[in-house]
């Protein structure tokens, strides 16, 4: 049975639902009921968003009430499971059964179908965006329709990172395969014309690679290695940097303790790949997130001209992380038809700051190709993102065939997208 309840704010505190109500239907069946009465309606996942992105005039739809009904399909090496389910409890089911998904992002305390929709990623040269494991997604239509797309289907690739636009994604298919150990390194400080010198070496050194700066002339002040334990050990040596002894979070004033297990010792991929822990408060928890993700082939430019303005940067940032991707074919992925470059800001909890200097590194990372993750802060609006994205105009259409009457529109997708 469908309950109720008022909204309140995003999992940092800096954004205020104005939804009317909070819904939490039981299943499917019931979210085709309330989307087919709606003039307004959208999904809320974990709050994990720092913007009006998941935001209407109507009323919000949670389906973390559903049952997990997570079923692993061995021959296929697929899992199906309701979308509302967090990363992390997915991979503790997975792990138990001997399986494992190719990534996980930096938390695993956020909701599949919200990581989905958004092109959430982990890291690593050759791994995809997560949504790049979706084999199949379910979701209720603007009509109150339930639709299934697999990837044979000609509209799976604009469906997938669909920012909600084309309806509340209520099942997920991933692809899976058998379980793996990952042991996780730290290095510290390698100087800027060392990093930007063999900065294709770094971040091919491991499975997955994530280094951290300030911006100051400190350069990197530190690498996180995820190396499997079926591949090449990783260096005792990273260009001049070497192995850390002691475990150390990315934030200097942050414990240890809420990050995943470090030091080199061995552990299962799901207690590994992403960097916190699911049972602490991830990452500062106080914070403002913004992410550019930059063409490969430009990201030397970008981060040289961010340092131009690093005496500004820094004194608003707890940290940067960069991180890499493979290309994928989503027609609105940040990682579209590129490999890609994560330029990921955790500024302190001084959004009007935030605000007033997003527009000068927008300016000179949007001319690069850069683009922004749809589920942080960025000004920009749709005169200037439309034009990053190729396949727009056939995700428009598919925005008209799946919601006609506009249910699932909101104001961001109108400043945004021009919807």
């Amino acid at each position: 049975m469908t309950t109720s309840e008022a909204v309140g704010s995003n999992w940092a505190g800096i954004y205020d639902y104005r939804a009317a109500g909070l819904l939490h239907p039981a299943d499917a069946g019931e979210v085709a009921q309330i989307v087919a009465k709606a003039t307004k309606v959208r999904a809320l996942g974990t709050r994990h968003t720092f913007s009006d992105l998941a935001d209407t005039s109507g009323e919000l739809v949670s389906i973390d009430r559903f049952q997990p009904d997570v079923v692993v399909d061995a021959d296929a090496q697929t899992v199906s499971f309701s979308a509302g389910l967090r990363y992390g409890d997915l991979a503790t089911v997975l792990q138990e059964r001997g399986w494992a998904i190719h990534n996980l992002a930096s938390l695993p305390h956020i909701s599949v179908a919200g990581a989905v929709v958004t092109s959430t990623h982990g890291s690593g040269d050759n791994n995809g965006t997560l949504a790049t494991a979706v084999a199949a997604i379910e979701f209720v239509d603007g009509t109150g329709n339930l639709v299934r797309l697999g990837r044979a289907d000609a509209d799976f690739a604009g469906a997938v990172v669909s920012i909600g636009a084309l309806g509340i994604i209520t099942r997920i298919t991933l692809d899976i395969e058998p379980t793996f150990e990952v042991r996780q390194d730290l290095y510290n400080r390698i100087p800027w014309d060392v990093a930007l010198e063999n900065f294709d070496a770094i971040t091919s050194s491991a499975y997955s690679v994530s280094l951290f700066t300030d911006w100051t002339d400190k350069g990197i002040s530190i690498a996180w290695l995820k190396s499997r334990m079926d591949a090449a050990a990783p260096p005792t040596d990273l260009f001049g940097a070497v192995v850390e002894t002691t475990d150390e979070h990315m934030l200097p004033d942050q414990p240890p303790s809420n990050t995943t297990q470090q030091g080199g010792v061995p552990g299962p991929w799901n207690d590994r790949l992403a960097h916190f822990k699911l049972g602490f408060t991830p990452s500062n928890g106080d914070e403002v997130q913004s992410e550019f993700l930059v063409p490969r082939a430009n990201v030397i430019e970008a981060i040289n001209s961010l340092r131009e303005i690093g005496d500004r940067i820094t004194p608003l940032l707890l940290v940067t992380e960069l991180r890499t991707m493979s290309a994928d074919n989503f027609w609105l992925s940040g990682a579209y038809a590129t490999a890609a470059v994560g330029i990921h800001f955790t500024w302190k909890k001084l959004p009007l700051e935030v605000l007033a200097l997003l527009p000068e590194i927008e300016a000179r990372l949007l001319p690069l190709g850069a683009r922004p993750h749809w589920g942080k802060v960025f000004t920009s609006e749709a005169d200037r993102i439309v034009p990053l994205y190729p396949r727009f105009d056939d995700f428009r259409a598919l925005v008209e065939k799946y919601d006609p009457k506009g249910v699932f529109h909101n104001e961001f997708l109108a400043r945004k997208l021009g919807l």
